[in-house]
């Protein structure tokens, strides 16, 4: 089923929710991308407190807080997973995202991944380990495969409203799988205009902020100017202590008017779709020293960059914020080096963050 503005040439499928309901899905060999925010995409839940409109999900009448647990999600085999969402919290409301995944001995415990505020407290939850598996920040990393996954969001405070929750399933095992695929040379010599911005120009802790000043890129790219530090404080995970939740910044874009996920891609040849049609990416990776040709810094343990397009050789054209100045953002990586360490460190993962 294709819906939506997203991008017309992404393969897109059917999620079985409930008998007639249907959800956005972006569907590749590594993961699957599910995302809830029409009206049919919420049927079969339940709420208590907090009701599905065609605007999404929001308090009941009365209520000052309340919750909403998604009817079951069959998805392809996964053991990670990684959520999205966007949604409004005014007067410091907030809203938290819990997930289960169903194995051969049930489903298993709740997980949470924290609460979340554009104007007050954020943070995500430490010491979620058992049997079934745990959470990493901001990724659920199994012990077993699932196949079925099911979200329960609370909302708290009058006027917060959730427009959207996505969830990205992947198996670990097959992230590498599209490495070396072959590219689409109509895509390369192509280059979206993101404006480029520096992290390294903050002294106060500049240094680690490459997904907000990532976010802060593309955000500006769309008319929406926030400075690199208002990016970085509207991101910060008490509890992580940093700026890197990738679920929190695609919280923080979309608290900004616009449509935000996490994904995962099995290769740059999938990404190239986006950026030839005029669609930057914030991509993470990691690298060694001498791994990455070129880099701006010598090695990283995770690093976010804005994918911008192609050169005419199809290698990757990017605005790594780790450049010393604005001016020396703009940078070209091997295409091979550059993927390898793409999918090798986050599998994949990128910002997708358009207009609604």
């Amino acid at each position: 089923m294709k819906r939506g503005p997203l991008l017309p040439t992404l393969v897109l499928s059917a999620s079985l929710l409930s008998p007639g309901a249907e959800a956005l899905t972006m569907t590749y060999p590594n993961s699957t991308t599910t995302i809830h925010e029409q009206p049919g995409d919420w049927a079969g839940g339940e709420g208590r407190g907090a009701v599905a409109t065609p605007a999404g999900l929001s308090l009941a009448p009365g209520a000052t807080s309340g919750t909403w647990t998604s009817a079951p999600i069959r998805v392809p085999a996964f053991d990670e997973l990684i959520p999205s969402w966007n949604a409004v919290t005014p007067a410091r409301g907030s809203v938290s995202v819990e997930v289960r995944a169903q194995n051969a001995g049930g489903w298993t415990r709740w997980f949470s991944f924290g609460t979340w505020s554009d104007g007050g407290d954020r943070a995500s939850l430490d010491g979620q380990k058992d049997s079934a598996g745990q959470v990493l920040t901001d990724t659920l990393r199994l012990t077993a495969k699932s196949s079925a996954v099911q979200y329960r969001v609370t909302l708290r405070g009058a006027g917060t409203a959730v427009r959207l929750v996505a969830l990205n399933t992947s198996d670990r095992a097959r992230r590498s799988e599209a490495l070396g695929a072959p590219g689409n040379r109509a895509a390369w010599g192509k280059e979206v205009r993101v404006p480029q911005r520096s992290q390294m120009l903050y002294p106060d802790g500049g240094e680690v902020w490459c997904s907000p000043t990532s976010v802060s890129m593309i955000l500006a790219k769309h008319g929406v100017n926030v400075t690199v530090p208002d990016a970085a404080r509207g991101t910060f995970d008490r509890v992580y202590d940093g700026t890197g939740n990738w679920a929190f910044n695609a919280a923080y874009a979309g608290a900004r008017g616009m449509r935000s996920v996490v994904l995962r891609l099995p290769s740059l040849a999938a990404a190239e779709t986006f950026t030839a049609q005029g669609t930057p990416l914030a991509v993470s990776l990691g690298w060694k020293a001498g791994e990455l040709p070129g880099a701006a810094i010598p090695s990283s343990g995770g690093h976010l960059m804005v994918l911008t397009g192609f050169d005419p050789q199809g290698n990757p054209v990017l605005n790594d914020p780790a450049a010393p100045t604005d001016a020396l953002v703009r940078r070209t990586y091997p295409r091979a080096a550059f993927e390898r360490l793409w999918l090798s460190h986050s599998g994949g993962v990128a910002y997708l963050i358009t207009p609604r």
